[in-house]
């Protein structure tokens, strides 16, 4: 499947660029807002990507910036029109969490996903029968709000593992993820199958998986959940956290590098206490014949 960068990607490349060009210009937001007889509220919103912008009122900002190369006002004219399209997630009606609908659209164009959980397992490396285990225990709403994760998902997994350059992939784990037995007591045989999942997707050369054992101790993860990408071209990093109510996105800029390389730093971190990549895929298939096992002998008794 050949990829093109997403909406909120191409959004955040355009507000990223109107904000230098208004600093090369040296001019101040209310500034800016004066001369073209704008809100400045609106002038925020357009800065901040939360809004779209039409093609007249950038040609109206390149021209007070001093931008004339055609060329240049042509690229950035076509970064806005895609910007204003709809990105395939958006369809999922019933999915209300805005942070992560916008993460889902970052994800879709990133080079590199790191990822790390402390109690389930990531959504891009979750079978369809976990999720749907999952799903019901942590949504807020009613059938159709379930059935729209679940598939979002999977649609999620379907656009990412077919793109002709998938991204590479750095999945940290604590081992409570993987002893935690999904399914039961209705399924027994689910969560091996899970874990046999695992080590198939370990066995890509473009993903790790990784498990820090218990006998690690505490550690940074157990705060929460976090995924970090990076991107090819000019795009900064992107954080996200997540809750169980909420996602939080941070992307990166002057204000925030501190924190994206604070997360990446713990996550480095995190990869020196886990039991590496070929002794994780190790414990993971011990697991999954642990669990096998426990079910067959219970099942004979």
């Amino acid at each position: 499947m050949a990829e093109a960068e997403a909406p909120i990607v191409q959004r955040a490349l355009l507000t990223s660029e109107l904000r230098r060009l208004r600093a090369s210009a040296h001019l101040g937001q209310e500034e800016v807002a004066t001369t073209l007889d704008w809100s400045l509220s609106k002038l925020i919103r357009v800065e901040g990507g939360t809004v779209g912008i039409s093609t007249t009122d950038l040609k109206a900002l390149l021209h007070l910036y001093g931008v004339t190369d055609e060329a240049r006002i042509a690229e950035l004219v076509e970064l806005a029109r895609v910007a204003r399209t709809r990105g395939w997630w958006t369809t999922y009606k019933n999915v209300r969490n805005q942070g992560y609908l916008n993460y889902v659209g970052y994800e879709t164009s990133a080079s590199i996903i790191r990822m790390a959980q402390g109690l389930l397992i990531p959504g891009l490396l979750q079978t369809e029968d976990y999720a749907w285990a999952l799903t019901p225990e942590y949504a807020e709403g009613e059938n159709e709000v379930v059935r729209d994760l679940v598939e979002l998902r999977l649609e999620r997994q379907e656009q990412l593992f077919n793109r002709d350059r998938p991204p590479t992939q750095i999945y940290v784990l604590d081992e409570a993820a993987i002893r935690r037995r999904v399914g039961a007591p209705k399924d027994y045989d689910l969560m091996p199958a899970q874990l046999r999942h695992l080590v198939d997707h370990a066995s890509q050369p473009n993903v790790t998986i990784e498990v820090i054992p218990f006998e690690a101790g505490a550690h940074f993860g157990m705060q929460g959940p976090f995924a970090l990408l990076a991107f090819d071209g000019e795009l900064g990093d992107v954080l996200y956290l997540e809750s169980v109510r909420r996602g939080d996105l941070t992307l990166a800029d002057q204000a925030s590098s501190p924190l994206i390389t604070r997360y990446h730093e713990a996550f480095e971190q995190l990869r020196q206490i886990s039991l590496g990549p070929e002794e994780s895929i190790k414990l993971i298939k011990q697991v999954a014949e642990e669990m096998s096992q426990s079910h067959r002998g219970s099942r004979s008794r």
